[in-house]
Protein backbone atom coordinates (compact mmCIF):
# COMPACT_ATOMS: atom_id res chain seq x y z
CA UNK A 1 0.00 0.00 0.00
CA UNK A 2 1.54 3.37 -1.57
CA UNK A 3 0.99 6.84 0.01
CA UNK A 4 0.07 6.62 3.06
CA UNK A 5 -0.34 9.55 5.57
CA UNK A 6 -0.83 10.30 9.08
CA UNK A 7 -4.76 9.07 9.02
CA UNK A 8 -4.46 6.42 6.90
CA UNK A 9 -1.44 4.26 8.24
CA UNK A 10 -2.24 3.23 11.51
CA UNK A 11 -5.64 1.20 9.93
CA UNK A 12 -2.97 0.13 7.34
CA UNK A 13 -0.49 -1.67 9.68
CA UNK A 14 -3.05 -3.48 11.42
CA UNK A 15 -4.34 -5.15 8.25
CA UNK A 16 -0.88 -6.60 8.37
CA UNK A 17 -1.78 -8.61 11.19
CA UNK A 18 -4.32 -10.54 9.50
CA UNK A 19 -2.71 -13.49 9.47
CA UNK A 20 -1.34 -13.77 12.90
CA UNK A 21 0.33 -16.91 14.55
CA UNK A 22 -2.92 -16.64 17.36
CA UNK A 23 -5.80 -14.59 18.27
CA UNK A 24 -4.56 -13.57 21.39
CA UNK A 25 -1.00 -11.83 19.44
CA UNK A 26 -3.67 -10.41 17.16
CA UNK A 27 -5.66 -8.88 19.80
CA UNK A 28 -2.66 -7.35 21.92
CA UNK A 29 -0.59 -6.60 18.58
CA UNK A 30 -3.47 -4.62 17.34
CA UNK A 31 -4.26 -2.60 20.78
CA UNK A 32 -0.70 -1.75 21.07
CA UNK A 33 -0.05 -0.56 17.63
CA UNK A 34 -3.92 1.62 18.02
CA UNK A 35 -2.29 3.29 21.35
CA UNK A 36 1.07 3.65 20.69
CA UNK A 37 -0.42 5.64 17.01
CA UNK A 38 -2.74 7.38 19.25
CA UNK A 39 -0.57 8.37 22.23
CA UNK A 40 1.55 9.73 19.41
CA UNK A 41 -0.59 11.87 17.44
CA UNK A 42 -2.07 13.45 21.11
CA UNK A 43 1.38 14.31 22.18
CA UNK A 44 2.15 15.45 18.65
CA UNK A 45 5.39 13.65 19.26
CA UNK A 46 8.04 15.12 17.39
CA UNK A 47 10.95 13.24 15.48
CA UNK A 48 13.71 14.77 18.26
CA UNK A 49 11.46 13.45 20.68
CA UNK A 50 11.06 9.94 19.16
CA UNK A 51 14.72 9.51 18.81
CA UNK A 52 15.41 9.90 22.49
CA UNK A 53 12.92 7.63 23.00
CA UNK A 54 14.55 5.06 21.02
CA UNK A 55 17.57 6.44 22.76
CA UNK A 56 16.24 5.44 26.19
CA UNK A 57 15.04 2.24 25.59
CA UNK A 58 18.25 1.09 24.39
CA UNK A 59 20.15 2.14 27.05
CA UNK A 60 17.72 0.24 29.41
CA UNK A 61 18.94 -2.76 27.02
CA UNK A 62 22.78 -2.31 27.32
CA UNK A 63 22.44 -2.21 31.02
CA UNK A 64 20.10 -5.01 31.73
CA UNK A 65 22.19 -8.36 32.21
CA UNK A 66 21.35 -11.84 34.21
CA UNK A 67 22.14 -9.55 37.45
CA UNK A 68 20.82 -6.27 36.72
CA UNK A 69 16.75 -6.01 34.87
CA UNK A 70 16.36 -2.57 34.19
CA UNK A 71 13.48 -3.33 31.54
CA UNK A 72 11.40 -4.69 34.98
CA UNK A 73 12.62 -1.56 36.72
CA UNK A 74 11.48 0.81 34.16
CA UNK A 75 7.83 -1.57 34.20
CA UNK A 76 8.06 -1.09 38.00
CA UNK A 77 8.09 2.80 38.14
CA UNK A 78 5.35 3.24 35.59
CA UNK A 79 2.68 1.18 37.47
CA UNK A 80 3.02 -1.46 34.59
CA UNK A 81 4.08 -4.11 37.02
CA UNK A 82 1.97 -3.83 40.07
CA UNK A 83 -1.41 -2.88 37.43
CA UNK A 84 -0.45 -6.14 36.22
CA UNK A 85 -0.21 -7.85 39.12
CA UNK A 86 -3.31 -6.78 40.27
CA UNK A 87 -5.20 -7.77 37.59
CA UNK A 88 -3.79 -11.32 37.55
CA UNK A 89 -4.53 -11.38 41.40
CA UNK A 90 -8.04 -10.86 42.19
CA UNK A 91 -8.62 -13.12 45.33
CA UNK A 92 -11.41 -13.09 47.63
CA UNK A 93 -11.79 -11.04 50.75
CA UNK A 94 -9.65 -12.63 53.24
CA UNK A 95 -6.22 -13.82 51.22
CA UNK A 96 -3.07 -12.43 51.13
CA UNK A 97 -2.82 -9.87 48.85
CA UNK A 98 -0.17 -9.71 46.28
CA UNK A 99 2.30 -7.39 44.91
CA UNK A 100 4.89 -6.95 42.76
CA UNK A 101 8.03 -9.69 42.31
CA UNK A 102 10.76 -7.27 41.57
CA UNK A 103 13.62 -7.73 39.92
CA UNK A 104 15.96 -9.47 42.75
CA UNK A 105 14.50 -13.10 42.62
CA UNK A 106 16.59 -15.39 41.60
CA UNK A 107 16.54 -19.39 40.88
CA UNK A 108 18.13 -21.98 43.23
CA UNK A 109 18.12 -20.26 46.21
CA UNK A 110 19.55 -22.22 49.36
CA UNK A 111 17.30 -24.28 51.32
CA UNK A 112 16.56 -23.74 55.22
CA UNK A 113 15.43 -25.12 57.97
CA UNK A 114 12.86 -23.58 60.37
CA UNK A 115 14.90 -21.48 62.86
CA UNK A 116 17.88 -21.18 60.68
CA UNK A 117 19.68 -17.72 59.93
CA UNK A 118 18.82 -17.21 56.28
CA UNK A 119 20.94 -13.83 56.19
CA UNK A 120 23.93 -15.77 55.63
CA UNK A 121 26.27 -13.08 57.04
CA UNK A 122 24.00 -10.15 55.51
CA UNK A 123 24.75 -6.94 57.54
CA UNK A 124 21.59 -5.68 59.56
CA UNK A 125 20.54 -6.22 62.94
CA UNK A 126 19.24 -9.26 63.96
CA UNK A 127 15.68 -10.12 63.26
CA UNK A 128 13.37 -13.27 64.35
CA UNK A 129 10.30 -13.78 61.38
CA UNK A 130 7.65 -16.05 62.47
CA UNK A 131 4.15 -16.95 61.64
CA UNK A 132 1.69 -19.30 59.68
CA UNK A 133 0.78 -20.34 56.08
CA UNK A 134 -3.44 -20.85 56.25
CA UNK A 135 -6.08 -21.21 53.70
CA UNK A 136 -9.30 -19.18 53.27
CA UNK A 137 -11.05 -21.49 55.57
CA UNK A 138 -8.11 -21.81 58.28
CA UNK A 139 -6.90 -24.60 57.53
CA UNK A 140 -3.17 -25.07 57.82
CA UNK A 141 -0.81 -25.45 54.90
CA UNK A 142 1.87 -27.24 55.89
CA UNK A 143 4.68 -28.01 53.56
CA UNK A 144 4.52 -25.06 51.85
CA UNK A 145 7.10 -23.64 50.19
CA UNK A 146 8.26 -20.55 51.28
CA UNK A 147 11.40 -18.50 49.30
CA UNK A 148 12.44 -15.23 50.94
CA UNK A 149 15.08 -12.97 50.20
CA UNK A 150 15.16 -8.88 50.84
CA UNK A 151 18.07 -6.74 50.84
CA UNK A 152 20.70 -5.71 53.61
CA UNK A 153 20.98 -2.93 55.95
CA UNK A 154 23.26 -1.02 53.22
CA UNK A 155 20.31 -1.24 50.83
CA UNK A 156 21.62 -3.97 48.75
CA UNK A 157 20.48 -7.23 47.65
CA UNK A 158 23.58 -10.26 47.33
CA UNK A 159 23.45 -10.38 43.70
CA UNK A 160 24.16 -6.55 43.55
CA UNK A 161 27.48 -7.01 44.96
CA UNK A 162 30.02 -7.87 42.63
CA UNK A 163 32.63 -10.54 43.34
CA UNK A 164 30.35 -11.76 46.18
CA UNK A 165 28.49 -15.11 44.39
CA UNK A 166 27.34 -16.24 48.02
CA UNK A 167 23.37 -15.85 48.90
CA UNK A 168 22.66 -13.83 51.57
CA UNK A 169 19.16 -12.44 53.22
CA UNK A 170 17.92 -15.26 50.38
CA UNK A 171 16.45 -18.74 50.98
CA UNK A 172 13.91 -21.43 51.10
CA UNK A 173 12.08 -23.63 53.68
CA UNK A 174 8.63 -25.22 54.61
CA UNK A 175 5.96 -24.91 56.77
CA UNK A 176 5.76 -26.99 59.22
CA UNK A 177 2.92 -29.77 59.52
CA UNK A 178 0.53 -27.20 61.72
CA UNK A 179 1.34 -24.40 58.77
CA UNK A 180 4.19 -22.75 60.88
CA UNK A 181 6.96 -21.14 59.92
CA UNK A 182 9.71 -19.47 61.40
CA UNK A 183 13.78 -18.15 60.63
CA UNK A 184 15.98 -15.50 61.60
CA UNK A 185 17.53 -12.81 59.29
CA UNK A 186 18.08 -9.49 59.36
CA UNK A 187 15.79 -5.85 59.85
CA UNK A 188 14.27 -4.63 56.62
CA UNK A 189 15.65 -1.09 55.91
CA UNK A 190 14.56 1.23 52.89
CA UNK A 191 16.89 1.50 50.12
CA UNK A 192 16.24 2.93 46.35
CA UNK A 193 16.05 0.95 43.41
CA UNK A 194 19.23 1.53 41.00
CA UNK A 195 19.14 4.44 40.04
CA UNK A 196 22.65 5.15 38.40
CA UNK A 197 20.97 4.38 34.72
CA UNK A 198 18.09 5.50 32.17
CA UNK A 199 15.41 4.39 34.80
CA UNK A 200 17.38 6.84 37.50
CA UNK A 201 17.53 9.25 35.15
CA UNK A 202 13.83 9.24 34.18
CA UNK A 203 12.96 9.22 37.52
CA UNK A 204 15.03 12.82 38.31
CA UNK A 205 13.17 14.21 35.43
CA UNK A 206 10.28 13.64 36.36
CA UNK A 207 10.58 14.81 39.96
CA UNK A 208 10.65 11.13 41.50
CA UNK A 209 12.38 9.42 44.36
CA UNK A 210 13.63 6.07 43.85
CA UNK A 211 13.02 4.96 47.54
CA UNK A 212 11.01 1.99 48.44
CA UNK A 213 9.93 1.22 51.87
CA UNK A 214 11.60 -1.91 54.33
CA UNK A 215 10.41 -4.64 53.22
CA UNK A 216 11.16 -8.71 53.31
CA UNK A 217 9.95 -10.34 49.71
CA UNK A 218 7.98 -13.70 50.47
CA UNK A 219 6.82 -16.09 47.62
CA UNK A 220 4.66 -18.96 49.10
CA UNK A 221 3.67 -22.14 46.68
CA UNK A 222 1.72 -25.37 47.66
CA UNK A 223 -0.14 -27.95 46.11
CA UNK A 224 -4.12 -27.18 45.36
CA UNK A 225 -3.17 -22.86 46.03
CA UNK A 226 -2.48 -20.57 44.02
CA UNK A 227 0.79 -19.45 44.16
CA UNK A 228 1.23 -16.03 46.54
CA UNK A 229 4.32 -13.07 45.20
CA UNK A 230 4.21 -10.46 47.90
CA UNK A 231 6.23 -7.85 50.35
CA UNK A 232 5.79 -7.62 54.33
CA UNK A 233 6.39 -3.76 54.89
CA UNK A 234 7.71 -2.88 58.18
CA UNK A 235 5.10 -0.43 59.99
CA UNK A 236 6.63 3.57 60.28
CA UNK A 237 8.50 3.44 57.39
CA UNK A 238 8.70 6.99 55.90
CA UNK A 239 8.13 5.73 52.07
CA UNK A 240 5.03 3.39 52.76
CA UNK A 241 3.03 6.50 50.90
CA UNK A 242 5.22 6.87 48.08
CA UNK A 243 6.78 3.75 46.69
CA UNK A 244 8.67 3.95 43.60
CA UNK A 245 7.27 1.15 42.70
CA UNK A 246 3.73 1.77 43.61
CA UNK A 247 3.29 -1.43 45.72
CA UNK A 248 2.23 -1.20 48.80
CA UNK A 249 -0.99 -2.28 49.94
CA UNK A 250 -2.14 -1.48 53.63
CA UNK A 251 -2.58 -5.53 54.88
CA UNK A 252 1.06 -6.00 53.91
CA UNK A 253 2.37 -3.74 56.36
CA UNK A 254 3.26 -4.80 59.88
CA UNK A 255 5.47 -4.10 62.50
CA UNK A 256 9.34 -5.06 63.09
CA UNK A 257 9.30 -4.82 67.47
CA UNK A 258 12.32 -4.00 68.81
CA UNK A 259 13.74 -5.85 71.76
CA UNK A 260 16.62 -5.00 74.05
CA UNK A 261 19.42 -7.69 74.52
CA UNK A 262 17.77 -11.04 76.25
CA UNK A 263 16.82 -14.20 75.06
CA UNK A 264 15.42 -14.27 71.27
CA UNK A 265 12.11 -16.34 70.54
CA UNK A 266 14.27 -19.28 69.45
CA UNK A 267 16.07 -19.63 72.98
CA UNK A 268 19.43 -17.68 71.77
CA UNK A 269 20.83 -15.15 74.26
CA UNK A 270 20.99 -12.23 72.05
CA UNK A 271 24.13 -9.78 73.53
CA UNK A 272 22.68 -6.99 71.59
CA UNK A 273 18.96 -5.36 70.42
CA UNK A 274 17.15 -7.49 68.06
CA UNK A 275 13.74 -7.51 66.07
CA UNK A 276 10.80 -9.82 65.91
CA UNK A 277 8.25 -9.72 62.91
CA UNK A 278 5.28 -12.26 62.60
CA UNK A 279 2.96 -11.85 59.72
CA UNK A 280 0.12 -14.71 58.92
CA UNK A 281 -0.09 -16.02 55.01
CA UNK A 282 -3.73 -16.63 53.45
CA UNK A 283 -3.68 -18.79 50.39
CA UNK A 284 -6.29 -19.12 47.84
CA UNK A 285 -7.44 -22.45 46.80
CA UNK A 286 -6.59 -23.06 42.80
CA UNK A 287 -9.22 -23.59 40.85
Amino acid sequence: MRNLDENTITEAVLARHEHAAGERLKTIATSLVRHLHAFAREVNLTEREWEQGIRFLTEIGEITDDKRQEFILLSDTLGLSMLVTAMANRKPQGCTEATVFGPFFVEGAPAYQNGDDVAHGAHGEPCFVSGSVRGLDGEAVGGARIEVWQADADGFYDVQRAGDDAHRARGALHSLADGSYHFRSIVAEPYPIPHDGPVGKMLTALGRHPWRPAHLHFMITAPGYERLVTHVFRDGDPYLDSDAVFGVRSSLVAPWVRHEEGTAPDGTRMKTPYHTLEFNFVLNRSS
